[in-house]
């Protein structure tokens, strides 16, 4: 499967042009609003609260094209609330977004 950053990365680069503080800007939203989702699916008690954050997180990952993020969006909402598995694969994913520098 291919960096989960590439699709994103490709998206924004089409959306911004040369801005790169723009560029950073917008990735870095895109990476803060995917976590808050993460945060909420965590603290999920319910179906209902369960559903509404993976529903959101499949909704912004959808707006990039990062396809990785939409099918681990997919198997939350097929899951259990709290499942740590997914839990675990959608935060893999968001580190693998972080910088290195």
């Amino acid at each position: 499967m291919a960096y989960l950053g590439d699709a994103i990365d490709a998206h924004l680069a089409a959306a911004t042009g040369d801005n790169t503080e723009l560029f950073r800007e917008i990735r870095a939203a895109f990476v803060e609003g995917a976590r808050r989702q993460l945060d909420l699916l965590g603290r999920a008690r319910c179906d209902g609260n369960w559903a509404m954050a993976a529903q959101r997180l499949k909704s912004l990952a959808a707006t990039f094209h990062a396809e990785e993020l939409i099918a681990l969006a997919d198997k939350a909402l097929q899951g259990a609330p709290g499942e740590p598995g997914v839990l675990r694969a959608i935060a893999s994913a968001l580190d693998s977004l972080e910088p290195t520098d």
